[in-house]
């Protein structure tokens, strides 16, 4: 749902869609683009973990800073 939605608020349509997976198709061929595939979702997961670890340690010293007071 949430992709849908980003999708239509960037007004790519199905037509926008099959010309850029064609395009993807040409440019980097069927064998690559798995593995740039793979890479994005490593590379996301990455970010999403790095982000989590930043708010546990913003919210741990918040926690210590309300207790020494």
């Amino acid at each position: 749902m949430i992709s849908a939605s980003i999708l239509a608020f960037m007004g790519l349509g199905g037509q926008e869609m099959i010309f850029i997976f064609l395009a993807l198709l040409l440019l980097f061929g069927a064998k690559k683009i798995p593995e740039l595939a793979r890479g994005l979702g490593k590379g996301i997961r990455e970010f999403k973990d790095a982000t989590k670890d930043v708010r546990e340690n913003i919210e741990d010293s918040l926690k210590e800073t309300d207790t020494t007071k």
